[in-house]
């Protein structure tokens, strides 16, 4: 069959007409469709409000968005997921929420959702470090409380070059984290907790007359710990302080349990064998002569008054009496037979809380 030359023009002409139509509509259906799916997206995100009652919504330290997500959904605190994920892939937020708990208010729609995620500043988190706890377990509890990292705190408690630039004399920080209440963002970086708790220290003790004693900082502290871990009952801190003060003043070794638990750290069963009192560390008061090479624990302020100005009296000794207060000696003697009364006779180590005693019934 013969076809004109004009007309196969004609016939060319009018196909690629109809594709650029073709291609001209689908375009246009595809802008349509983006369009409509952006405004459904952005009419949502300012449209839709949270009804219930201000509500905490917290961001755990390396939650994906996909979790974060799902828990907004499952707290009911945006109306859809998808609708969700879609406006901040669409702003490139994905990777940008930042861990901590946020207020979440009334009425807010999901674009206040997502700013105060995103943009907002995560409440404090509340913490309070008890007295005697350790570097160690103020890491532990620091990581609990989704604040800090452990290994990260642990790590920089222990390094001497950082200690040194905080101007403490000390080959790690143990001492010197004052036990405290604190408010911290969660993600705190290690660094500015332990300067915080630092500078806590240095103002709690500025008030402190140090001119007292010929023992120096370092000592004092080292000293307030043992006697922090030797007893919980604050009318016998300066006399425990003052029993390590005449045993140091003999030369007699302090003899002190905390000190090979503090020296024997993660080796240490739970109970002191014999074994254990002949473990080598700069910490075993049962091996050396003196007081150990740094504090053992974070002491309170009455501790390190107590180590400041311990009692003045002639003991050498003191057993548990199994409620948190202790018996005094002089001798040895007097100091076996007590420990005979205390911990060998099973009656009297059913012991009860010092807290249900007065301070007069431990005065000798």
């Amino acid at each position: 069959m013969y076809f004109p030359l004009s007309r196969i023009i004609i016939l060319i002409l009018f196909k690629n007409f109809m594709f650029k139509k073709i291609i001209l509509f689908t375009f246009i259906l595809i802008c349509l469709a983006t369009g409509f799916a952006f405004y459904k997206v952005y009419y949502s995100i300012e449209n839709w409000r949270y009804q219930g009652l201000d509500q905490i919504f917290e961001i755990k330290k390396g939650e994906s968005f996909s979790q974060i997500n799902f828990h907004l959904g499952q707290q009911r605190l945006i109306s859809s997921k998808k609708i969700f994920y879609q406006y901040a892939k669409i702003n490139g937020l994905l990777t940008s929420f930042k861990a901590g708990k946020y207020l979440i208010k009334t009425n807010s729609n999901m674009k206040d959702v997502i700013n105060t995620l995103v943009n907002g500043t995560p409440m404090l988190t509340k913490l309070t470090v008890p007295e005697g706890k350790n570097l160690f377990e103020i890491g532990k509890i620091l990581n609990e409380y989704n604040i800090c990292n452990y290994d990260e705190f642990v790590t920089l408690s222990l390094d001497k070059d950082f200690v040194s630039s905080l101007g403490i004399k000390a080959q790690r920080i143990e001492g010197y984290l004052y036990p405290e209440t604190y408010l911290f963002p969660p993600g705190t970086p290690a660094k500015q907790i332990i300067i915080k708790m630092v500078e806590t220290f240095k103002k709690k003790i500025s008030v402190l007359d140090f001119s007292k004693t010929s023992l120096n900082l370092h000592e004092v502290i080292t000293l307030a710990s043992i006697v922090e871990k030797e007893t919980g009952a604050p009318f016998e801190r300066a006399k425990i302080a003052g029993v390590f003060i005449n045993r140091l003043k003999k030369r007699m070794r302090l003899q002190t349990d905390p000190t090979i638990i503090y020296g024997m750290f993660e080796e240490f069963g739970g109970n002191i064998q014999l074994k254990d009192k002949k473990h080598p560390s700069p910490y075993n008061t049962y091996m050396i002569y003196g007081l150990p090479i740094g504090p053992i624990a974070n002491p309170g302020i009455e501790s390190i008054k107590a180590a400041l100005e311990p009692e003045t009296h002639t003991y050498l000794y003191f057993v548990s009496k199994n409620d948190g207060t202790h018996e005094f000696s002089s001798t040895l003697i007097e100091h076996n037979l007590k420990v005979e009364q205390f911990q060998k006779n099973y009656y009297m180590r059913q012991g009860k809380s010092w807290r249900d005693l007065k301070p007069n019934k431990t005065e000798e």
